[in-house]
């Protein structure tokens, strides 16, 4: 590594990611975006308006979307080990399905990381749900991970990074 790289995954390892996996095995080649990229996952995992729970939702409708296996089972662990999101959403989520148990607001942030994803911005009638329920800057965050777990599953299923030894992949492809 370079005395950058060496500097910035140094620092992205001392913070609440605890090492340099995932994405960031390849965005390390690229130091500088790997910074800023941190930062902002940083904000969007510990530090966002919404609640963890609802943090994994959009998580893993992002990685459902773009079948991005890394993603999925990184969050998927995470949403078990951390969340109270439960067992039949997640598994509806890998499905590709809409869970039917989800609360109002879940089902208002499922509808707009959804719709964000399809159509590039979420109808007006979600936006303001979405807005009653978590106020503008819960909104915010809410668009900000749809955009940044989107781009993070690009860049794992660009790279190919593979999951652990011996795990098999966790989603299906979708019908």
């Amino acid at each position: 590594m370079s005395a950058r790289q060496k500097e910035v995954a140094d620092a992205i390892a001392g913070g609440p990611r605890g090492g340099i996996r995932g994405p960031f095995l390849a965005l390390i080649h690229h130091p500088e975006l790997a910074n800023c990229v941190q930062q902002l996952g940083e904000h969007l995992r510990y530090g966002a308006a919404i609640s963890p729970a609802h943090i994994e939702l959009i998580v893993l409708t992002v990685a459902r979307h773009w079948n991005c296996q890394y993603e999925w089972f990184a969050h998927e662990r995470i949403a078990r080990n951390t969340t109270d999101l439960a067992d039949d959403i997640i598994k509806a989520l890998a499905r590709g399905e809409t869970p039917a148990t989800l609360s109002s607001e879940q089902r208002t942030l499922h509808i707009l990381a959804k719709e964000c994803l399809t159509q590039g911005h979420p109808s007006d009638a979600i936006y303001e749900q979405a807005v009653a329920a978590f106020g503008r800057p819960g909104v915010l965050d809410a668009l900000a991970l749809t955009g940044y777990y989107s781009m993070i599953a690009m860049v794992l299923n660009t790279a190919q990074i593979p999951l652990p030894d011996g795990t098999e992949p966790p989603l299906k492809p979708l019908k």
